[in-house]
């Protein structure tokens, strides 16, 4: 049986596509997308996941309370059987309720070195900042934002000529390189979880 991956975005979905060539191409091996969801119905990944013939859906999450809204992608997800749940850019804090009713089986990218720069705009809080390195990582996802156990990190060199655009650029293809070793290592079942520490078996 292979193993389902959900996967969330709000926007291009270029992690999306990331995790789906690396499947096609036996990176990640044994799995298949089992669903692409939105909360936003022009979100361009959606467009990109319908023309690789995989199955997508969209709930507008405008004007819902948080936990409506996540009730109604919980019961998507469960409906096809997902097995992990990958976030691709997707612009949306899990309530307490989602991240329950998947207790380790949530992923995201974010890009910076967590715990420094959550949020919107890492790459120019990293600049603004004026960190010599910068960088991505794929941790677990609980209730608070961008706070779950770290699984991968991979570090970019901040160069002295950076833009926010440059950098963010670089930090996206190890970000591309990270998510799908993370994919591997979760799915595979090679990890333990002590405290907030993710070791690999």
């Amino acid at each position: 049986m292979k193993k389902r991956i959900g996967v969330l975005l709000s926007g291009r979905g270029s992690n999306f596509e990331a995790l789906a060539d690396s499947i096609a191409a036996g990176r990640i091996s044994n799995a298949e997308i089992a669903l692409v969801l939105s909360n936003r119905e022009a979100a361009v990944g959606i467009e990109r996941a319908k023309a690789r013939g995989l199955v997508t859906k969209v709930i507008p999450s405008k004007g819902l309370e948080r936990e409506v809204y996540d009730r109604q992608v919980v019961a998507a997800l469960n409906e096809a059987k997902v097995d992990l749940i990958c976030l691709a850019g997707y612009m949306r804090l899990l309530s307490p309720y989602f991240v329950a009713a998947f207790p380790q089986k949530i992923l995201n990218i974010h890009p910076s070195l967590l715990p420094s720069f959550p949020g919107l705009e890492a790459q120019k809080q990293a600049l603004d900042y004026g960190v010599k390195f910068a960088g991505c990582t794929v941790h677990f996802v609980d209730e608070n934002l961008d706070a779950g156990p770290i699984i991968l990190q991979s570090i970019v060199p901040v160069e002295d000529a950076d833009t926010e655009e440059t950098l963010s650029a670089r930090i996206l293809k190890e970000e591309h390189k990270i998510y799908t070793e993370a994919v591997k290592i979760v799915l595979e079942g090679n990890f333990n979880i002590s405290g907030r520490r993710v070791v690999r078996s």
